[in-house]
C-alpha cells in the first residue's frame, strides 16, 4: 500500500512540476531591442502626424497619490495618458494636460504594460514637460478646447467626482454640445455632475467605465476602500452602462460623449473622439496588445477554434501578439475556477509561441 501510495504521490509531483515548467516556458521574457529608448520620431505612426491646426484637446489626470487614508499609493495611469496623447497629437490637435492641483502629479507605470509609444512619451521632452507641469484646473478656460479627455487611475475616484471646476466644465460642454471623453476610472469625473436643470449629466446616456467585476476581482475590498464603485454610481445616475468582457476593449459612443471601459480601450476611445470631432483617424498599425485582445474576444464569441483562426490570420511576426496577455486571461480564468477556459487559453498561448518560434 505504502509503495503504491508513494508511487502515486511521486507521479502527482512529477506531473505538477511538468505543468509548471510548461507554464513558465510560455511566458515571453524578451524585451525588444531599444524599446526603453524609443523616441517619438522612431515610430512610423508618429511620423504620420498632421500639423496641429485642428484646435486643442485638454487631457485631465488625477492629483491624488493615495487611496483615501489607506496608505496605498495611487496616481494616473501612464499608458492611458501616453496613448491618448499621441492619438490626439498625430491627428492634428494640440494637447494640454491639467490636473485638479496642477504641477507634477504621480504617474503609475507598469513595465509589463509598457509599449514603444509609452516609452516614447517618457523620452519626449515636450510631452514630459506638460506631464510634469500640469495646468491647475482652476486656471483652465474650457472655451480654449474642442474636447476634454479624463485619464483613468484609481486616484480619480477621490479628486474627480466632486471637483467644482470639473463640474462646471462638464456643464458648459453639455450646454454647448462639445465633446467629453474618459477611460477606465476617468469617467468618475462625470459620476456626480448635475446639469443646470438638476438632472444628472449621465442620465440616459450610454457610458462605459471600469466595471464592478473588474474592480472587485483585483481589489476584493473595493466597496470599503473606494468612495463608491464606478459602475454602481453611474447606474444610480441613470446611465445606460455598457458592460463588455472584463479586461478587454469596450467603448460607448454617443453625441458629445465617448467612454472606454479599461486600459485596453484607450486607443479605441481616443480614435472615436477624433471621429466625433469630424475626422478620419490617421491609420495606425494595431499593437500586440490590441491583436491579443481581438483573439481573446474571438475566444469568448467563437471558442478556441475561432480564436486560433484569428491568431493564425495575424502571421508569425514577434510583435503581432502579446501572448503574456493571453496567459494573464488564462490565470484569471483559473482563479475563477473556469479551469476548461484556463487550459484552452494556455494552449492558445502555446500556439502563439510556436508561431514565433
Amino acid at each position: 500500500m505504502w509503495k503504491t501510495l508513494g508511487i502515486s504521490v511521486i507521479g502527482v509531483v512529477a506531473a505538477t512540476g511538468a505543468f509548471f515548467a510548461w507554464f513558465f516556458s510560455l511566458i515571453d521574457h524578451s524585451v525588444p531591442v531599444g524599446l526603453q529608448t524609443t523616441a517619438p520620431e522612431d515610430l512610423p505612426y508618429y511620423q504620420q502626424r498632421l500639423d496641429p491646426d485642428r484646435g486643442k484637446i485638454l487631457v485631465v489626470v488625477t492629483s491624488e497619490t493615495e487611496m483615501g487614508d489607506s496608505g496605498k499609493a495611487t496616481g494616473y495611469e501612464h499608458t492611458e495618458l501616453s496613448r491618448a496623447y499621441y492619438v490626439f497629437r498625430v491627428n492634428g490637435f494640440e494637447v494640454d494636460i491639467a490636473s485638479p492641483l496642477g504641477g507634477e502629479p504621480k504617474a503609475i507605470l507598469d513595465d509589463e504594460d509598457m509599449g514603444s509609444l509609452d516609452y516614447a512619451f517618457l523620452n519626449d521632452t515636450e510631452a514630459m514637460a506638460k506631464a510634469k507641469n500640469t495646468l491647475p484646473l482652476e486656471s483652465v478656460n474650457g472655451d480654449d478646447y474642442r474636447a476634454v479627455f479624463f485619464v483613468g487611475g484609481k486616484g480619480t475616484m477621490w479628486d474627480f467626482p466632486d471637483n467644482t471646476y470639473i463640474h462646471q466644465l462638464v456643464r458648459d460642454y453639455a450646454a454647448q454640445n462639445k465633446l467629453l471623453g474618459g477611460v477606465c476610472h476617468g469617467p468618475a469625473a462625470l459620476a456626480n455632475v448635475l446639469l443646470d436643470n438638476g438632472q444628472p449629466f449621465l442620465a440616459g446616456k450610454p457610458v462605459a467605465g471600469f466595471t464592478n467585476e473588474e474592480e472587485l476581482f483585483l481589489i476584493p475590498q473595493a466597496r470599503e476602500l473606494f468612495p463608491f464603485l464606478l459602475e454602481d454610481r453611474m447606474r444610480e445616475q441613470g446611465a445606460d452602462v455598457v458592460v463588455g468582457l472584463p479586461y478587454l476593449e469596450n467603448i460607448a459612443v454617443t453625441d458629445g460623449l465617448v467612454t472606454g471601459q479599461n486600459p485596453w480601450s484607450v486607443y479605441a476611445t481616443a480614435e472615436a473622439m477624433v471621429q466625433q470631432l469630424g475626422y478620419e483617424p490617421v491609420a495606425r498599425q494595431a499593437t500586440g496588445d490590441e491583436n491579443s485582445v481581438d483573439v481573446l474576444i474571438q475566444y469568448h464569441l467563437l471558442g478556441k477554434v475561432g480564436a486560433r483562426q484569428a491568431m493564425d490570420a495575424l502571421g508569425a511576426a514577434d510583435e503581432a501578439l502579446n501572448r503574456n496577455l493571453i496567459i494573464m486571461h488564462g490565470l484569471v480564468a483559473a482563479m475563477q475556477w473556469r479551469l476548461k477556459s484556463a487550459m484552452e487559453l494556455l494552449v492558445l498561448a502555446q500556439h502563439a509561441k510556436s508561431q514565433t518560434g
